[in-house]
């Protein structure tokens, strides 16, 4: 979904990446450490810390990217290192978000689960050499969704940040359901 955006990042992100001539695993290792202060804010509703804290886990996480690709870098142990520990910092986020009690620990467990889940299917996917980057709800969708859910929260009350969780686990599962038909579609052509 936000693939039509890569050429603009990437002119973005270059000039960074220039400049930042380190190993790319060590700014991925960086993000899941980020994500535990949006934990904190999000447990002790600061709703605005938690939403900065995950923009600056999201700019790291397409920073370590950039690195990798500007210094030729690229690694298959890289890429499984990003994919592991956005799962990290995903969970972390929502366990924050469920210790702040903007939501019952169970619709915490599906939210986490849910982003799992979707980051599972196309990995699973992508190991029957089936491309799977399609879905309404992929990671950076959701992390924007959560940003400005707490945002909203701040200006408008809890209650609707709890009513944006509500949402991203459906539209989680959903991404899943649409990642196992279209590799269902691919594997039976």
């Amino acid at each position: 979904m936000l693939q039509s955006l890569r050429p603009l990042l990437t002119r973005i992100l270059n000039p960074i990446a220039k400049r930042l001539n380190i190993n790319p695993n060590i700014v991925t290792i960086i993000s899941p450490f980020v994500a535990l202060l949006a934990a904190y804010g999000f447990a002790n509703k600061l709703l605005i810390l938690g939403t900065i804290a995950i923009l600056l886990s999201g700019f790291l996480d397409v920073v370590d990217g950039a690195v990798a690709r500007y210094h030729e870098k690229s690694s298959k142990f890289g890429a499984f290192l990003d994919s592991t520990m956005d799962r990290f910092a995903d969970a972390i986020i929502y366990i924050g978000i469920i210790f702040g009690g903007y939501c019952d620990w169970l619709v915490g467990i599906l939210a986490i689960h849910s982003a799992i889940c979707v980051s599972y299917v196309r990995a699973r996917a992508e190991s029957q050499e089936v491309d799977c980057n399609i879905g309404i709800a992929e990671r950076a969708v959701r992390m924007i969704i959560l940003m400005i859910g707490a945002i909203i929260g701040y200006f408008a009350g809890d209650i609707y940040f709890t009513y944006i969780i509500y949402i991203l686990v459906i539209l989680s599962y959903f991404t899943v359901g649409q990642r196992i038909l279209h590799v269902w579609r691919q594997l039976n052509d």
